[in-house]
């Protein structure tokens, strides 16, 4: 038994050497692979990541700080007045020296703490703002200071300026610029503000500006410049989150030009990102000047002409009755050889100086929630309550000279085409449906262009609509003359991009193609005397240019030229034609022959012109209203300027928008003169013989 015992002793021992001797080993060879590893690393932190760190610990020792740009100036046509401008106002920043975040305060002993002396300095700024402030400016409260202070980092870094107020008074700069050793990081900047031209110049074309931290979150071009954002290197370029950008009409749709470059500063920092040592300062550049097409003097006259006009539809009978609801008017006038538009008014309009700040309080957001849109571009309700029309409305007998020309194109009527006016037209099963003139009018015998002139709704159907069905009924690819409508239209403008130099442009409502419960015959018929479509007043300016100048669609432009600060010319806006149609010169002459309707407004105007009024009437609320629209151009022979007006609700076009279209011809005759002779000349140098 002990000889069996001692054998097992002898062997166990054997077994525990071995175990030993593998740790042993297993120990050597990880003490070596970590050696080795960790060799590997240094030699890869020495000789491959080594520069690169490098880099990046002399990129960490400096910080940029950008400096919010200068935006340029939007003048009008005449390069004299200014209808958006900055001017320089100081503002009062600081620049957190110290960590004051909770999660610092948390880790120091009570009587350590820091938290106390920012509190202490909110109380102080306060106080002195009360002193020395505006007393009509909204107090600050210690608390409010202290919220713009960020001291938890939730809006910026540490070595990030925080903008505490803005638009100091003048006492208030002298006191902090002279005690500024008492407000450690406390720095007075320059900024710029945002105006507008106090008469309010199409202020909806214009636009307005927003707070780029709120504009990103709204609109998707400010949501890809926030994406390149983080990776943007060049300071001079980074959008800051308080700094104003534009939110609508020019402001907006010349952003990049408007707004010029950051400047920024270089601030030294410690490995906590907090701000130490001495800044260098690179100064901002001041934005492109974009110069506007609109005319200040046509345009103030053309908002007057329809507010004016406005007021007394609420007290004179048109159409046999006053028209109270008439509480919105739109006009467009353009150029028909350039495209220019030297006015562009949607009235009422309102004081975008509301914005000048990139915010707008709730207060007066409401005074102009349904006015702030350009109502000549795009279509919103009126405000009122009820149910009442859009901006946007049917065109009325003002698409009868296309309908004509259509008509001539597609063979389906003759310049010399004989029609006997009956005062209605049939059409559909068994002739059940029927479309009457105005006023139940029997005009008689009728060619094209006199069908244009007494603007007969029968003509349109017969010889239009119905003939335009019938062409194509038979043809599966075209719904029954419908798409052959669309496709003229287009062609004029209506129911595609104008090409406008605006932002948020509304194309338009075909109705033909909406309404399933019509026949095409139906659609055609109602189409044909200007029923079935709904577009803006930028659209019918365009259309009206088109009719003036025999077949090109030329692009609307608000802007002709953007120079920079010392008044170079860095890009022209040239004339473009977006399409042309291919019409004879007979048709030309038919249709234009009958846009001669008779309108009092212009009794002793000084010019030949060519013209169509229109009534459009609109199911709103289970009842009818009408319309006013009205197109015209001047002089016939040789024309200068083509104009478009529209007043929803106002009654026939001939007696509420004609008048608003006469005294825009008379501002722009005032101004370039519909002959080539300004008249405001003329009569200067009239009163200077008589001296």
């Amino acid at each position: 038994m002990r000889q069996i015992s001692g054998e097992q002793e002898k062997h166990s021992e054997a077994e525990s050497r071995k175990r030993f001797s593998f740790r042993i080993n297993l120990f050597f060879f990880s003490s070596f692979m970590i050696f080795t590893v960790i060799i590997v690393r240094l030699a890869i932190l020495q000789f491959v990541e080594g520069p690169q760190l490098k880099e990046e610990e002399t990129g960490s020792i400096t910080k940029s700080v950008p400096l919010p740009p200068i935006r340029g100036t939007i003048y009008d046509a005449t390069g004299e007045n200014k209808l958006a401008y900055s001017t320089p106002i100081q503002s009062l920043y600081i620049t957190l020296s110290k960590n004051y975040s909770d999660s610092a305060e948390n880790l120091r002993d009570p009587d350590k703490k820091l938290l106390p002396e920012l509190e202490l300095m909110a109380k102080k700024l306060a106080n002195r703002f009360n002193q020395y402030g505006d007393p009509k400016a909204e107090k600050l409260t210690p608390a409010l200071i202290l919220e713009a202070m960020d001291r938890n980092y939730r809006k910026a870094n540490g070595f990030t300026p925080r903008l505490i107020k803005a638009d100091l008074s003048e006492d208030e700069v002298a006191y902090f610029l002279q005690n500024k050793d008492e407000f450690p990081g406390v720095e007075v900047v320059e900024e710029s503000v945002r105006h507008y031209d106090k008469d309010t110049v199409a202020v909806q074309s214009v636009g307005y500006v927003k707070n780029y931290s709120s504009a990103r979150q709204t609109l998707p071009k400010y949501e890809e410049i926030q994406k390149k954002n983080s990776a943007e290197k060049n300071p001079g370029v980074v959008y800051l989150e308080n700094e104003t950008v534009g939110f609508d009409g020019l402001e907006y749709q010349y952003q990049e030009e408007l707004r010029g470059k950051n400047g920024y500063k270089t601030v030294p920092v410690d490995p906590r990102n907090m701000p130490q040592g001495v800044e260098s300062v690179t100064p901002p550049v001041k934005g492109y000047n974009v110069y506007s097409t609109i005319n200040k003097n046509v345009q103030v006259k053309t908002e007057q002409a329809i507010m004016d006009q406005l007021r007394w539809l609420h007290s004179n009978a048109v159409s046999g009755s006053t028209h109270p609801y008439a509480k919105t008017g739109f006009a467009v006038a353009m150029e028909v050889d350039t495209g220019n538009v030297v006015a562009m008014a949607s009235m009422p309009d309102y004081d975008p100086n509301y914005w000048s700040s990139g915010k707008i309080s709730s207060e007066n957001y409401k005074k102009i929630q349904n006015v702030y849109l350009n109502g000549t571009i795009r279509s919103f309700p009126s405000g009122q309550s009820g149910q009442h029309p859009e901006s946007v409305v049917l065109l009325g007998s003002t698409i009868k000279p296309l309908s004509v020309l259509i008509g001539l194109q597609e063979g389906l009527i003759t310049t010399s085409t004989y029609y006997q006016d009956t005062g209605a037209a049939y059409f559909g099963r068994n002739n059940s449906s029927r479309v009457r003139n105005s006023s139940n009018h029997v005009y008689g015998g009728l060619d094209p262009a006199s069908a244009i002139r007494h603007s007969s709704n029968a003509f349109m159907v017969d010889m239009i609509g119905e003939r335009l069905y019938n062409k194509y009924r038979n043809n599966e690819e075209l719904d029954q003359g419908v798409d052959v409508w669309d496709k003229h239209m287009k062609e004029f403008g209506l129911g595609v991009s104008t090409g406008v130099d605006l932002p948020g442009e509304y194309l338009g409502r075909l109705e033909y193609y909406e309404t399933e419960n019509e026949t095409a015959l139906s659609k055609l018929a109602f189409a044909s005397f200007g029923q079935q479509g709904k577009y803006t007043t930028l659209q019918l300016a365009q259309y009206t240019t088109m009719l003036a100048n025999k077949g090109k669609r030329m692009e609307p432009h608000m802007v002709s030229q953007i120079k920079d600060e010392e008044g170079n010319v860095v890009k022209t806006i040239k004339p473009k034609v977006l399409n042309e149609v291919d019409i004879p010169d007979a048709y030309w002459d038919e249709v234009l022959r009958g846009m001669a309707t008779d309108v009092s407004a212009f009794d002793g105007f000084p010019y030949d012109f060519a013209r169509k009024t229109g009534t459009s009437q609109e199911s709103v609320g289970r009842k009818l209203v009408d319309n006013g629209v009205f197109i015209a151009f001047a002089p016939r022979n040789n024309p200068k300027l083509a104009v478009a007006v529209m007043v929803p609700e106002g009654g026939f076009g001939a007696y509420s928008a004609g008048p608003i279209a006469r005294k825009i011809f008379d501002a722009y005759d005032e101004e370039y003169g519909l002959d080539g002779v300004p008249k405001k000349n003329a009569d200067k140098e009239e009163d200077s013989a008589k001296q």
